[in-house]
């Protein structure tokens, strides 16, 4: 999520209702699909991982769905760079731009499929849109593995650099907190942690920031050496129901990354997750903050392209 010269909020080329005229059931299309796929119950980790793909298409080059690019014999994707590697639900997008294709040809972009996805399949919970998503973004057609390293920021960045980041995108430290909240939600990877728990020092020592029971809980789950393909919920007990509970874990000293930790070593940074113990202020914070964040770098008018399919640019 660092920095890239593009990524400052564009505001107001996004509207309400963008579709009404050249696709009007698009956004109906999206969330009844979206809804569906979650219905049966077998797609429980689809909210985490369509909500952790519009983050990672928007601190990279905007939201522009370039994260959906596929790499080509002359350039890797950023898909394919080794931060993304792990970043899942490419499937259910391409089949719901097939579908939307099939009704409205030409008309609706990767983009805004995948920002109105991943607020529906978040929502789904709730049964009702838990934030704004206008519309109007139109498909990057670049996609590069190198700008990813630059842009995302590491789980061990420190709230300095944190907050640096998401400035150059033109977002707030409340934003940096708030958005953090999604955390709520999701797994994260063991090998990630594995400094933390078992050589913070090089002494053989784990990070006293982090609850000692936590700790030894993380223990029994992620082994040393460090394997990758172990995975544990980040919010423990509930990392499949979102909501504020991330903000109590993180009070409790059990925030999974250091980027969770380090919001608790500034004083402005520890102000927001106060704020954040209500849930009633988080609902409404992760509204506005969702909503900035879907504004970073778009393109519109006649910059970009609609994808006819969102793996691969149309020329």
């Amino acid at each position: 999520m660092l920095v890239f010269g593009v990524g400052v909020c564009s505001g107001g080329s996004l509207r309400k209702n963008f579709y009404k005229k050249t696709c009007p059931k698009a956004e109906e299309t999206v969330r009844n699909f979206i809804w569906g796929q979650l219905s049966n119950g077998n797609n429980s980790a689809l909210p985490a991982k369509l909500l952790r793909l519009h983050f990672h298409d928007c601190f990279v080059r905007g939201c522009d769905a370039s994260i959906l690019l596929n790499s080509t014999s002359n350039s890797t994707a950023e898909k394919d760079a080794v931060p993304n590697l792990t970043l899942a639900g490419f499937d259910i997008l391409d089949r719901l731009k097939a579908l939307l294709e099939s009704k409205c040809q030409g008309q609706v972009s990767c983009a805004d499929i995948l920002a109105l996805a991943a607020r529906d399949a978040v929502s789904f919970q709730y049964k009702r849109p838990l934030w704004e998503v206008l519309t109007g973004r139109r498909d990057g057609n670049v996609s590069l593995a190198s700008e990813v390293g630059p842009n995302l920021p590491s789980p061990s960045s420190n709230v300095t650099l944190l907050r640096q980041n998401f400035a150059n995108k033109g977002l707030a430290l409340k934003d940096l907190v708030v958005l953090s909240g999604a955390h709520t939600i999701g797994v994260g990877h063991c090998g990630i942690i594995t400094n933390r728990l078992y050589n913070f020092t090089g002494k053989g020592d784990s990070d006293p920031s982090l609850n000692s029971t936590y700790v030894a809980f993380l223990k029994t789950k992620c082994p040393n050496p460090p394997n990758f393909t172990i995975t544990v919920g980040m919010d423990p007990n509930s990392s499949l129901s979102f909501d504020n509970h991330y903000f109590e874990i993180l009070k409790e000293h059990k925030g999974f990354f250091i980027s969770d930790a380090t919001l608790l070593t500034n004083a402005n940074s520890r102000f927001f997750v106060d704020q954040m113990q209500n849930s009633r202020n988080f609902f409404t914070e992760f509204a506005a903050s969702m909503k900035r964040m879907g504004d970073i770098g778009v393109l519109a008018g006649k910059a970009g392209e609609i994808r006819k399919i969102c793996s691969k640019t149309n020329s």
